[in-house]
């Protein structure tokens, strides 16, 4: 006697898989969660790395270019547009001293705000962008007196 074992699924075979409602409800909710979880970390973070940039060329592109040109020219110069275009008095200027022979602008889209002498460094020279609300002399500039 020979028995035969019939498979349902492979006879019809048009039996289909598909997620339950309880299933994708259980992705959905566990989405969710991982979101609220990581999307408050993220937030913010634009804002700061904007700042972290603006410190970086304040103490770092920008005052090399100045200092550079200080060390040729024995002098700050009056403008930070000398640092692209030789003024009349520079006797050494090695420029451009920034590169591309561009000013630069800080990353909310303003131009760098130079001073020399500075108001607070009068020895030397005033750097700053005017931050996010684009206002000089608010709590949220960031000059080379800043840290």
């Amino acid at each position: 006697m020979k028995i035969q074992i019939r498979n349902p699924i492979s006879e019809t075979g048009n039996r289909r898989r598909a997620f339950t409602l309880v299933e994708l409800m259980l992705v959905v909710t566990i989405i969710g969660i991982l979101a609220a979880l990581v999307i408050p970390k993220i937030a913010g973070k634009g804002e700061q790395a904007r700042e972290t940039a603006a410190h970086a060329d304040i103490y770092g592109g920008i005052k090399t270019a100045l200092d550079s040109f200080e060390v040729d020219n024995g002098y700050y110069p009056k403008s930070l547009q000398e640092l692209i275009q030789q003024p009349s008095n520079a006797k050494n200027w090695r420029g451009p001293y920034l590169d591309p022979a561009t000013l630069p602008i800080d990353p909310w889209g303003n131009p760098y705000i130079y001073y020399c002498p500075g108001k607070h460094n009068p020895s030397g020279y005033d750097l700053l962008s005017m931050g996010p609300d684009a206002k000089e002399g608010t709590a949220d500039d960031i000059g080379n007196w800043t840290k």
